[in-house]
């Protein structure tokens, strides 16, 4: 088995590795009287179906008997208030620097004791789609919160028979179950945010306060690219596919951005059959082997965007549940989805993992190349970096703008902010992720890439701008023009989105641009004295400066 669940005292470095008092509460709290299993996805849509929060709609779901639902299920919706978005302020870690472990521990202890008076329901899923690594996760819920704990299920991969046999025999691990204990209607004067509790090395967390669905599938994702790292992989917030050719080695493209910047389209787009065949990994969550560059998806499903897709479309037939959306009756009287953000930004649905026809769980081909999606408009629609320390010190300072996705609390969503490796999930030193992704360029020869996704010298950059700079790219028939004096770095000349570093305006904002991301690495060594920063990064920085003066 992947992970260990049952009760063992075991000592790794002289701590025990297994058990912590977070760890004890919370796993304590799922065998209580009230708390029921839930062993299949026909229960668990039953209990959503008939939860007063739920709105039933008249549009059938697909594949149905594939995916264990009922055969006549249909699309649940499930809306929330003000919060229709992820809440960073909430969480907090354990151990981290400022954080008092006994305070958030009494905290944690008075919540799930408040808690036992309310009917509690759990449930069991597995996180990562290959016998390679797959962790076994435990989810708990109150009642009112079905359709939560449905969507879980359906995003991840519930623990069914055929799961349950993959599982017996997949990688071991001396690394702990996922348990995460969930309690939206928590309230504490202290948390007017709510709290979002981890912690990572004991692979426990407790969402507290918070209704959001992504709550739940960030935390555990969060715990599992933990556990991955800590194991030998790099932990990637992205998307991954493989271009296969009948004449040549595939390539496979990993897209790393936050939700909103293009990931999910760049990752999903057909190329309107210009290749042999493309497959897909995953648009939001996978890992890489270091050793081997092979990749493994950590969940089956999309978590997406409604309003991408138009009332109709055919991709709206792959929604399972649905949550922040309009509803509507049709001419028939037949209750359907509105998918713009109408009701409020950020609308999302689980769509199933036949929305992709060619949807793999695991990658055995290397990773060819790796692309840092960004919106900065100092930047041309593609720049490709030949040196590792380069293309590492890139990711590190990846520059993007906040989406609907996230409860953004005092700042704006347009400004632009760094967001390392697009991973604001991360729970151990940034540096560590530093050098796992510089591995890769090294040691596996991985390529690397920024595309801009935002505009550039005022114009937007269009989608099909940026598929076609993708296509060039695995075709091998890109025509690369060196970014003026900065070393080890090129650009794709396209028209209407011509470099001219003579432009004193351009060389201004782009230098100043660079100056941004070496300010955020000197502010960020002195905000986090225990996780210094390899003094190349600095360096590098300062030589790119240094070359525009």
């Amino acid at each position: 088995m992947s992970t260990r669940e049952r009760f063992e005292m075991t000592e790794i470095n002289g701590r025990n590795r297994l058990f912590s008092t977070t760890k004890t509460i919370i796993e304590t709290a799922f065998y209580g009287n009230n708390v029921q299993a839930v062993t299949d996805l026909k229960m668990a849509y039953e209990l959503a179906k008939k939860s007063p929060k739920t709105i039933v709609t008249d549009q059938p779901i697909k594949h149905t008997s594939e995916l264990g639902l009922p055969k006549d299920a249909v699309m649940l919706v499930d809306n929330h208030g003000r919060v229709v978005g992820r809440t960073a302020a909430a969480r907090r870690i354990l151990g981290r620097p400022g954080v008092d472990n006994a305070e958030l521990e009494a905290v944690l202890r008075e919540a799930v004791y408040q808690g036992e008076a309310r009917q509690f329901y759990q449930a069991q899923a597995i996180v990562g789609l290959d016998e390679e690594f797959m962790l076994k996760a435990h989810l708990m819920v109150p009642q009112g919160y079905e359709l939560n704990l449905l969507s879980y299920l359906l995003n991840f991969q519930i623990l069914n028979a055929e799961y349950a046999k993959r599982y017996a025999t997949s990688k071991p691990y001396s690394e702990d179950d996922i348990y995460l204990y969930c309690d939206p209607e928590w309230h504490d004067s202290q948390y007017p945010n709510g709290l979002a509790l981890f912690d990572p090395e004991h692979n426990v967390a407790a969402i507290l306060g918070l209704r959001y669905f992504g709550e739940l599938k960030k935390a555990t994702l969060t715990l599992a690219w933990a556990t991955a790292h800590r194991n030998g992989y790099t932990a990637c917030h992205g998307g991954e596919k493989t271009f296969h050719f009948k004449d040549k080695q595939d390539k496979v493209f990993a897209f790393y951005g936050l939700s909103g910047s293009g990931k999910s389209t760049l990752t999903h787009a057909k190329h309107a059959g210009k290749f042999d065949d493309i497959t897909i990994l995953h648009d939001d969550a996978f890992i890489i082997d270091r050793k081997n560059g092979s990749s493994i998806a950590l969940e089956p499903a999309y978590f997406d965007k409604t309003s991408d897709y138009l009332p109709g479309s055919k991709e709206m037939e792959y929604f399972t549940t649905v949550m922040n959306v309009g509803v509507t009756q049709d001419m028939q009287g037949k209750k359907t989805l509105v998918t713009d953000d109408l009701r409020n930004g950020n609308g999302r649905t689980i769509k199933s993992r036949y929305s992709a026809k060619n949807r793999v769980d695991r990658e055995q081909a290397p990773l060819d190349s790796i692309f840092w999606i960004m919106k900065d408009d100092s930047l041309p629609p593609v720049v490709k970096l030949s040196d590792p320390v380069i293309a590492a010190t890139f990711g590190l300072t990846l520059a993007t703008k906040r989406s609907t996705a996230e409860n953004v609390i005092g700042e704006s969503r347009d400004k632009l902010v760094i967001e390392p490796f697009a991973n604001p999930f991360r729970v151990y030193p940034l540096t560590e992720d530093y050098h796992d992704f510089k591995e890769l360029f090294e040691k596996q020869q991985a390529n690397c890439y920024i595309i801009n996704t935002d505009s550039y010298n005022g114009k937007n950059i269009d989608k099909d701008t940026t598929l076609g700079i993708l296509e060039a790219i695995a075709n091998e028939n890109a025509d690369w023009t060196g970014f003026g004096a900065l070393p080890q770095m090129s650009y794709l000349s396209i028209p209407g989105y011509e470099v001219d570093l003579n432009d004193a305006t351009y060389a201004k904002k782009l230098r100043q641009r660079l100056q941004d991301r070496l300010v955020w690495v000197n502010n960020y060594t002195k905000t986090h004295p225990k996780e210094e920063l390899p003094v190349e990064i600095t360096t590098k920085l300062e030589e790119l400066i240094t070359k525009l003066n």
